[in-house]
């Protein structure tokens, strides 16, 4: 069986007091929405690939 690649990691959130908020283009909070939007794409997609494999198997932890 072939180890699927690892699942995507979420963006760090920035801190607050990164936003100068100036009004800078792009704001790093319009950049990190996108990085989240992208995560939240290649999540779903490598969910649909690989499902739970290489996830921990909820039943035998706890």
């Amino acid at each position: 069986m072939l180890t699927p690649p690892p699942c995507p990691q979420a963006p760090e959130s920035p801190a607050p007091e990164e936003c100068c908020n100036s009004g800078c283009e792009p704001c790093i909070l319009d950049l990190y929405t996108e990085e989240l939007a992208k995560y939240r794409h290649d999540l779903a997609e490598w969910e649909r690939l690989y499902g739970n494999a290489g996830q921990p198997d909820q039943a035998t932890q706890g």
